[in-house]
Formats: structure tokens, sequence, C-alpha cells
């Protein structure tokens, strides 16, 4: 029976640092094999992501992409359908369609984004493969209500868009956590998008109240940063480093709510982890965010530090808050963000196209 072709431009499942986009790549090829009964067989190593705008390295990458393509398609057995996770300006899939459209198999693309605006300027070749790449694709997984605006607006021809919510690779919730514990925040430590997360985090603590401590869970170049962020709450604030998925799982079942606000997260894995164990979230209302939280009010970006303590201080001086709030978010991951969910939009969607390379 010929596999399924899976290929990550932006990070591999394989690579060796731990992130949200490697552990969905992951839980993405467990889900297609589970579903289609197929073994799933990662084709390419390659990273094509191109953070600079740097035509150079670009052409480079087009370059490595072509020789990649020449092997795959010399390997034996050929596969019967080809999925891209997360095709962008900045890492866009410069091998599938190539191999898709040689072997007369269907393409399909997981997560991807449209970018107009940077088809000119110095990301415009990659810009223009990764538009090139969606326009190849029969079918369209959108994870986000973001994503989907602009993927609509960009529709190929007859092109399918459908709706793939981010999942869990699990088939039912963990223990629920009694929520008497810290608050949990878990991040990358690195400059950008993380760190004004901690940057936040820390302008919300400094006005709390009351009895409180917070876990740090992550790791990264700009750990030496994050540290003197909270340097003054002194033993309140405590970092345990990179946590493999094992102990993490238990820090959301020991902790009594879960806090990172979120800002430009693509959606965040961190919160269904959370909301699986029960912890109710402290997170501002942002696009992709709000597509993987609990319906309920969340403190708007415009709020900045103050909705964020707000949210706090009720949340540490409410119990039954806490405990209602933790029931909806288990009741919301278990119907909507489990892997059988997943399977089932996959098994739909895709078994008709796996006729073509059966």
């Amino acid at each position: 029976m010929r596999p399924i072709a899976f290929y990550a431009p932006m990070k591999s499942p394989d690579h060796p640092t731990p992130s949200g986009d490697r552990q969905i790549a992951r839980n993405i090829m467990a889900a297609l094999e589970a579903a289609l009964e197929r073994q799933v067989r990662l084709m390419s190593d390659l990273r094509s992501f191109e953070p600079k705008g740097d035509a150079a390295a670009q052409s480079d990458l087009m370059h490595a992409a072509q020789e990649d393509c020449a092997r795959i398609l010399k390997a034996s057995p050929a596969p019967a359908l080809w999925v891209t996770y997360h095709n962008y300006y900045k890492a866009p899939d410069l091998i599938g369609p190539t191999v898709a459209r040689a072997l007369g198999i269907a393409y399909v693309q997981i997560e991807a984004s449209r970018a107009q605006s940077r088809l000119t300027g110095p990301w415009s070749q990659f810009a223009q493969a990764a538009h090139d790449a969606s326009d190849a694709a029969g079918v369209i997984f959108h994870v986000t209500q973001h994503d989907l605006i602009a993927l609509s607006r960009d529709r190929f021809g007859d092109q399918a868009i459908v709706e793939l919510p981010p999942f869990l690779n699990r088939d039912s919730l963990p223990d629920a956590s009694p929520l008497t514990g810290p608050i949990l925040s878990v991040g990358m430590m690195r400059h950008g998008d993380k760190m004004a997360s901690y940057t936040l985090i820390a302008k919300t603590l400094a006005g709390l109240t009351g009895e409180w401590h917070l876990q740090i869970v992550g790791d990264g170049d700009a750990r030496a940063e994050v540290e003197a962020l909270f340097a003054p709450f002194g033993p309140r604030v405590s970092f345990l480093g990179a946590v493999e998925p094992g102990a993490l799982a238990g820090l959301y079942a020991s902790s009594g709510m879960f806090f990172w606000p979120g800002v430009n997260e693509a959606f965040g894995m961190v919160y269904l982890e959370a909301q699986a164990a029960g912890l109710p979230v402290v997170a501002q209302d942002r696009p992709g965010v709000r597509d993987v939280l609990a319906p309920g009010n969340y403190p708007t970006v415009e709020e900045d530090a103050e909705g964020l303590r707000a949210r706090l201080n009720a949340l540490l001086t409410d119990t039954d808050m806490r405990k209602d709030l933790g029931a909806e978010a288990r009741a919301y991951v278990e119907g909507r963000h489990l892997r059988p969910a997943a399977m089932s939009i996959l098994r739909k969607t895709l078994s008709p196209l796996m006729e073509r390379g059966a």
C-alpha cells in the first residue's frame, strides 16, 4: 500500500528544538496515519525558512529543493497523496507541488497563509513560491478564522477550503487539576513576540494583589532578559527551564490557572494543553488565540496589562469562578480539539483523493 507523503517546510517534525510548530507537525502525521490507515512518510527535512529577506539565500534553498525533488521522484514506492504543513512566504513549499504534479497525485496543504503584500520586496520570490504552492493544492485546511480570510480571497479555481481546528494528539482528556496550585506560564524565551508576551506578563504582575506564585516553563536565547524582567518579584516567580512533555503534563495538572498573553501567536497549542487539564486561561482576545480558547470574555489588547491584571485578580480570589471556567475549558477541548475530531475531518476530506494514488 502506497504511503502518504508529509512535509513541513517551516520546521521538520524531526527537528531537535522543541516548539509548537514541531508538535503540530507530529500531531498531524499521527492523525493522518490513524485516519487513513496508511504509513505517513516524512519526505524531506529541508527547512526552507528564510527569515531575513535574503534573495541569495532564497535562491540557494530553491536549488536545494530541486535536488530533493529529483531524489524523491526516484524513491519507491511512490506516495499516494502529498500533505504539506505550514506553507507561507518565509517558508514556502518548494518540493510538494513539483513532486505531486510529476506523480499525478493530489496535493494538500494544512495551515497555509496567503500574503499578497509580500509579492514585492525582499521575500518576493519566496512569497510567489508560497502563493503558487497554495494554488496547486486541491484542498487547503485552515486552522484559524484569521487565515480563512486570505485563503478565501485568493482561492484558486474550485479549490476546497476546509476547517481543521488545532488538536491535541490524544483521544481523551487528562486528569483535571484541582486548581489549587500556582499560576503557570509556558513559552519559548526568544526575542520578538515571545519576549513581548513575557514583558506584558511582568507588567501585569507589578500591580497584582494578594498571595500568588508564578511558575515559568521555557528556555531560549532571551532567557537572561526574561529573568531580568522578573527579578523584582523575587521568589514569587520560579523558572523551571525547558520541560519534557510528560513533566509538563504534570505541571498543568498541579497548577491553578494558565497565563500567557499570546502576542501575535498563530494560535498556541499551550492553550489547548492547559484547558484540557481544566485550567482557566488568562490571555488577550487576539486573532488566532481566540480560535483555541473556550468561549468567554477575555481582556482586549487595548486594555493592556490592566485588563489581564483584573482577570488574574478575579480568578485568584474566586474559587468557584476558577472551577466553572476550568470545567467549561475541558468540555470545549473535548468536543472540538482532540484527535478523533481531526481524524474524522481528515478521513472525510482526503479518502476520496486517495483513489487517485491508491
